[in-house]
């Protein structure tokens, strides 16, 4: 009900006024858990799998429209919220030794990446996943 359903929810309110605009750009938020396969929340880590095949079809259903439909997956974002209740310096030491990029991810690093795919620059991206995790999957 909270990780999956507002994406096609939210698709279906707009895709009439994008329709009526000449096209538009949808970008559903994921998480990397459904990539890395993460143990000790199942249901989580399907619906946020769930999301890339939403993105998919709903990329398929409107792209005639001039919508494009992409999901945009972050892997741990070092949020004010993640940092106050989550995160432990072993657990941040594991998640660095895991990515490619021994940076911690922030907001802006995800903004710029919806920014990006909302922009004209992306024009012919639709049906994709953008993963920005460091490469840690």
């Amino acid at each position: 009900n909270t990780n999956l359903r507002p994406h096609f929810f939210t698709a279906q309110q707009v895709a009439a006024d994008m329709r009526t605009l000449g096209g538009g750009s949808i970008i559903n938020v994921g998480s990397n858990s459904a990539l890395l396969g993460l143990a000790g929340y199942p249901a989580y880590v399907t619906a946020k799998a769930g999301i890339v095949g939403l993105t998919k079809a709903l990329a398929r259903e409107l792209g005639p429209d001039n919508i494009r439909v992409n999901a945009l997956i972050p892997g741990w974002v070092m949020t004010e919220r993640q940092k106050k209740l989550w995160i432990t310096e072993e657990a941040l030491r594991d998640c660095l030794d895991q990515q490619c990029l021994k940076n911690t991810i922030s907001e802006q690093d995800i903004a710029d990446a919806a920014l990006f795919l909302a922009s004209g620059s992306a024009r012919m991206i639709t049906s994709q996943a953008l993963v920005v995790d460091g490469g840690r999957t």
